[in-house]
């Protein structure tokens, strides 16, 4: 086998790849191409279901909103199970195919169910919905598909990302630069998959069939998965280092079984492995940080009654770890307060899938002849993005990376704040829309009328439009930010935590929902819009967002970057 060089290696690989064979934006194309075709399949139901369950499946209004909810968190959340077996077990092409191969699978159970009629409940013909619902094998069938499906993508959603990222050496201030760019590329993918699953899926969900739909799903996912295949020849692949979770624990457990010991003040008496070939090569050594100086314990090297060192061999992995393994620890535990803080602007987004939707079937859709299909309406901030990321990638980094010295323009922290204020925006924007559209009701004695109100669908632009530029903000930033500051051995669990915000997000709907009905009285209690007080409870998620943003700006401006160190020259000839 032929020596392979640090350039080489890729988050610890000990796969040789030859220069300018493998990685780069060549590899990402790949990366790009799944990342449309499996986002176009997910975001077309995202936005869509709610309706399928309603009218389709027999749910209540808050019932439907509620289960896609769900089923959105639980598909982010499941993201952390992709992002363990990346880092730990598989490589993340490895990974990425098997959870795609899974959501292929429960799109096939919905594509069957949306296809045979006696898979799902009687038609509902009454118009208070009070109608037959599905039985427990139709729901169990509904729920085994879905479920199959936020198992899959999940997956998917944690080790895509950092499998693209991976083809850029963060090590070279080139590739480095390119990493930046990749992860607006990524977005700008995503958001091709998105606008084309909210026109052309949602439109033939719409007039040809929930089963022609979901049939499109099907073929794209598994388009994606020949796509992400025919790339492998070209990939940088990670070598899996092992559990993230348990080299955590190692680090706990040394703490306390060295919690007597004193913690000396210069860091070069700590325990650190220099000598490892393979971290002398590429594994990024890790500057001591002042905060949680108690973790600092674990690497608290021990004398033997002569006075000698003891090493790891000797004390074990539970009694001693390097000081990278310790900072890898304080770096989870200074991202928490970063992802506990960006959940609430996901619990906004969760109300433009859902009630956002439901409104739109309300309004006038009619645009030069053609009828828009209500989910379709998720477009408009598409369309933002669509026009904003290349401004961004090209202009605005450019221009500010001037200015700061910065290789991504701003920090990823300040990219997510500018987020969130959108966020808060938009939700206020969403409360006015709203009392307007109540209005028009009222005024044209259509409140319990199943008819389109005469007030066009593309009021509801403005609050998509402000937070199409709120989600370009804060995704991206989030996603660079976990990518970036996650030490080499948890890129892909890093990434899937990034994820996790949405799924907490989501799952604070449901919550801030139950709540505030029982709170308020009901607000949004009926199976009617023009009944409910929306506008009200759209104020409130504005209220908590600048709120929820205060708290933001207190753990970013807490939050400390962290510090790589070079391997010391000395060690580096020893290794090699």
């Amino acid at each position: 086998m032929a020596e392979t060089s640090g350039d080489d290696l890729v988050n610890g690989s000990t796969v040789p790849i030859k220069s300018g064979k493998r990685g780069g934006n060549r590899a990402a194309l790949f990366v790009y191409f799944m990342e449309s075709l499996e986002n176009m399949a997910f975001v077309s139901n995202a936005v869509s279901l709610v309706l399928y369950f309603f009218m389709y499946m027999n749910y209540s209004l808050s019932k439907s909103s509620t289960m896609l909810t769900n089923l959105l968190g639980t598909a982010s959340l499941l993201s952390l199970v992709g992002g363990f077996i990346s880092d730990t077990y598989l490589n993340r092409f490895t990974t990425c195919v098997l959870f795609a191969c899974i959501e292929f699978v429960g799109y096939i159970l919905l594509l069957v169910q949306a296809h045979r009629p006696e898979l799902r409940p009687p038609p509902c013909l009454s118009i208070t919905h009070q109608c037959e619902g599905p039985s427990t094998s139709q729901a169990a069938m509904l729920f085994i598909g879905l479920y199959l499906l936020a198992l899959g993508t999940g997956g998917v959603k944690a080790t895509l990302p950092a499998l693209g990222a991976d083809q850029f050496d963060e090590r070279d201030p080139k590739e480095a630069s390119q990493m930046s760019s990749y992860f607006n590329w990524f977005l700008f993918s995503l958001v091709i998959g998105s606008i084309l699953g909210v026109t052309l899926v949602v439109w033939i969900s719409t007039n040809k069939g929930w089963d022609w739909a979901f049939g499109v799903c099907t073929m794209a996912l598994f388009l994606s998965i020949v796509f992400i295949s025919l790339g492998k020849p070209f990939y940088r692949n990670n070598a899996p280092k092992g559990s993230p979770l348990l080299r955590f624990a190692r680090v706990f457990v040394a703490c306390i079984r060295n919690r007597k010991l004193p913690i000396p003040e210069n860091s070069e008496e700590l325990h650190e492995n220099y000598l490892d070939k393979e971290v002398a090569l590429h594994h990024e050594i890790l500057k001591r940080t002042d905060q949680f100086k108690f973790l600092d314990r674990a690497a608290v090297i021990r004398r033997s009654d002569g006075g000698a060192s003891m090493t790891t061999a000797e004390l074990g992995q539970w009694r001693l770890c390097t000081v990278t393994e310790v900072e890898e620890t304080k770096i989870l535990i200074r991202m928490l307060p970063i992802i506990l803080s960006t959940v609430f602007m996901n619990t906004c987004l969760a109300q433009l899938q859902t009630f956002s939707v439901q409104q739109s079937t309300t309004l006038d859709r009619n645009v030069i002849g053609f009828k828009i299909p209500g989910p379709s309406i998720p477009v408009l901030p598409l369309i933002v993005m669509f026009i904003l990321i290349p401004i961004y990638d090209r202009i605005f980094v450019p221009i500010a990376r001037k200015f700061t010295g910065i290789p991504t323009g701003i920090r990823h922290l300040q990219r997510v704040g500018v987020g969130l204020v959108l966020s808060a925006i938009s939700m206020t924007v969403a409360g006015f829309v709203e009392k307007r559209r109540k209005r028009v009701a009222i005024d044209h004695g259509m409140v319990d009328s199943p008819l389109p109100l005469p007030m066009s669908v593309f009021w509801l632009g403005f609050q998509y439009v402000i937070f199409g530029a709120a989600d370009m903000f804060t995704l991206v930033g989030m996603l660079e930010f976990f990518y970036a500051e996650s030490s080499a051995g948890m890129k892909a669990l890093s990434t899937a935590i990034s994820w996790t915000s949405m799924s907490f997000g989501y799952f604070l709907s449901t919550v801030v929902v139950e709540i505030v009905n029982k709170v308020s009285g009901g607000w949004l209690a009926n199976n009617n819009l023009n009944r409910d007080k929306l506008e009200n409870f759209y104020w409130l998620l504005a209220v908590l967002s600048v709120l929820n943003f205060v708290v933001y700006v207190l753990c970013a401006s807490w939050y400390k970057y962290k510090k790589v160190e070079p391997a010391k020259k000395d060690d580096l000839s020893q290794a090699n």
